[in-house]
């Protein structure tokens, strides 16, 4: 580092910036203004779900921290001091990363925080439904004690699971599955095969789809995934077949997966996620007994928790005073 890079960086240290919590629901910020108590001498804490709510309120951010805040060209267009923003989460679908790399904003994630977390939640809504676990309790508290109500199950060793998406949480769920003794076989046209343990076999995602009894959905959301599992997709498994899905909801078509699970052409589904969050009461797949869903919390443990804002806090404050960021999903 030369002289002037030097004293840059420097000034960089020195000087007072003005960070902004856009969104997020968690209960404090205290872990952020901890880490960026050096940095930012007050982080301002807004609630800002709209386009024009983040154009009004965060102008003069130069390090913005967003959960679901929509980051569109229009909005980071009226931003002129935003050097950083920084996701709460792995997923950054809300954010035009051309846009941001147009104007020389830094776009992070923190893609390491929640593995074991949404693989053990991924885990735990197979188990569920191959196992029938909410089926036998509602059963039984109808006073039906009888484990013939819950034909077939069958053993783990002798079906296949289809992980779409191999990053560090298919992989997680992969060797998961493969320890239950189950067949392996995935999807992932962006993956280096030689990052793969040798249990996992790569497939098409047709073929995939046709041999599994369990499909587990962990690709990130994008102009590619969306709409990835449509009803020509999802026609395409077993009937006996099981899906899961811990990744994005607009992944799956919500509507072909009704129709399947109305006609008995598949046995089940679970999901952590949908198209529009919350769900509303009415939402048409809540009506059929064999399709589980939980509100978006397969990333959570206490520890995930801290670790997430720990770390948007820390990529924040890195670029901020001039230092390389570690988690930049954009290019320049």
């Amino acid at each position: 580092m030369d002289k002037h890079q030097d004293k840059q960086q420097v000034q960089h240290r020195d000087k007072q910036h003005v960070v902004i919590v856009a969104d997020c629901d968690h209960p404090s910020i205290d872990i952020e203004q901890a880490v960026l108590k050096d940095t930012c001498p007050e982080i301002r804490w807004l609630a800002c779900r709209t386009e024009d709510e983040i154009i009004a309120q965060c102008q003069d951010g130069e390090g913005i921290l967003i959960q679901y805040a929509p980051m569109t060209r229009r909005v980071l267009e009226q931003l002129p001091r935003c050097r950083i923003i920084a996701r709460y989460g792995v997923g950054v679908d809300t954010v035009d990363l051309l846009a941001a790399s147009d104007l020389g904003i830094v776009v992070s994630n923190v893609p390491d925080y929640g593995t074991n977390e949404v693989s053990d939640h991924a885990l735990a809504m197979m188990l569920c439904l191959t196992r029938k676990i909410p089926m036998a309790n509602a059963q039984i508290k109808r006073g039906q004690w009888d484990f013939r109500l819950m034909h077939p199950v069958h053993r783990h060793q002798v079906q296949t699971i289809g992980i779409i998406g191999l990053g560090r949480i298919g992989r997680a769920m992969a060797h998961k599955t493969h320890a239950l003794g189950m067949k392996v076989v995935g999807y992932d046209p962006y993956l280096n095969p030689a990052n793969l343990p040798d249990y996992v076999t790569l497939t098409s995602l047709e073929d995939l789809l046709r041999q599994s009894d369990v499909v587990s959905v962990h690709c990130p959301l994008t102009d590619v995934t969306r709409n990835l599992l449509d009803g020509a997709m999802l026609s395409l498994m077993k009937p006996s077949a099981y899906l899961v899905n811990t990744a994005r909801g607009c992944i799956v078509d919500e509507v072909a997966l009704d129709k399947l699970l109305t006609d008995k052409k598949l046995a089940g589904a679970a999901m952590d996620v949908l198209a529009v969050e919350p769900g509303p009461l009415t939402h048409p797949l809540f009506k059929h007994e064999n399709f589980y869903c939980t509100p978006h919390m397969a990333w959570h443990s206490e520890e995930s928790a801290q670790e997430l804002k720990r770390k948007a806090a820390e990529e924040t404050r890195r670029v901020l005073r001039g230092e390389a960021p570690l988690y930049q999903v954009n290019k320049f």
